[in-house]
């Protein structure tokens, strides 16, 4: 009897401990999405570094950043490039190039909120398409979560330019489907690198193909490498860590939060005003996730 209640006192301290990993990960994780925006922003909108040359050095410091962690880690470090790895290179590589094009005209915050609207509409479609049944508890929780979107940016709705909106709107699918790619997947820092290793040729594609005037700085050179080596490269490999926890639908609506957070980057970088609707529409974001999570557990 005493035997069975120390296995499910350790049973119970591991779900706990294992739980907390879990939400620290994912905030991690979340303060890396938020981070690519804002740098992303900064570099392009203050003419620091054109959209072409910043996505092409973010992605060739990820390659480096992830190829780095993967020798250190693997032993022996043989890297294996199969379909899903191309389909992830694909799908990062249009992520990356529509994003830094759309933030030359859209806000910081509406682009976060436009990229994982559509980011959730993608996952929920996947969903639907792999038969599963959306419960109650998580459809309120998707409708929660989206009011507060639309409480938080309704003033600025019809500010950006309609080629930024869409850019914004394609760059939400393509991560969609990269999330969808790792989604039930192992090895998360090789199937990172192999995902950003498979970019490579469409950078040098690119470069031949995107006639766009060429300039950087210093300082939009130093954005990308940060952008690249960490915000991406260590913010996706966590986030394929992680995924394996999640449904396609819990994993769209915990990236939901990622404006909140760019928002708070805003206050705390930015000297922007902390005001009753950013707080409001985040608990209203925050409420709608944590529906989401137990709807699907319960």
């Amino acid at each position: 009897m005493n035997s069975n209640h120390g296995k499910q006192r350790r049973h119970k301290h591991s779900s706990q401990k294992s739980l907390l990993s879990l939400v620290s990960l994912t905030l991690l994780t979340l303060i890396a999405f938020a981070g690519n925006s804002v740098l992303c922003r900064l570099a392009v909108k203050e003419g620091y570094i054109d959209p072409a040359s910043y996505t092409n050095i973010r992605l060739v410091a990820g390659v480096f950043a992830l190829w780095l962690i993967f020798l250190f880690t693997h032993k022996p470090a043989k890297l294996t490039v199969n379909k899903n790895n191309w389909l992830g290179g694909i799908s990062l590589y249009l992520y990356a190039i529509t994003l830094s094009y759309g933030y030359l005209t859209v806000e910081t915050g509406i682009g976060a909120v436009v990229l994982f609207g559509a980011v959730q509409v993608t996952l929920v479609l996947f969903s639907f398409i792999k038969g599963h049944k959306i419960s109650l508890l998580e459809w309120l929780g998707l409708l929660i979560a989206f009011i507060g979107f639309v409480y938080l940016m309704a003033d600025e709705l019809g500010q950006p330019s309609l080629i930024g909106l869409i850019l914004m709107t394609i760059s939400g699918i393509t991560w969609g489907v990269y999330t969808q790619s790792g989604l039930g997947g192992l090895a998360p820092i090789q199937n990172t690198t192999a995902n950003f290793t498979c970019t490579i040729p469409l950078i040098l594609v690119s470069m031949f193909l995107i006639t766009t005037e060429v300039s950087f700085s210093f300082q939009g050179i130093i954005l990308a490498i940060i952008s690249g080596a960490v915000t991406s490269a260590i913010g996706y490999a966590l986030w394929y860590n992680i995924l394996p926890s999640f449904t396609s639908i819990q994993a769209g609506v915990v990236q939901l939060l990622v404006p909140i957070v760019a928002a708070i980057g805003g206050v705390i970088f930015v000297n922007d005003a902390i005001t009753i609707k950013l707080f409001i529409a985040s608990l209203l974001v925050l409420g709608g996730a944590a529906l989401v999570t137990y709807g699907k557990r319960a």
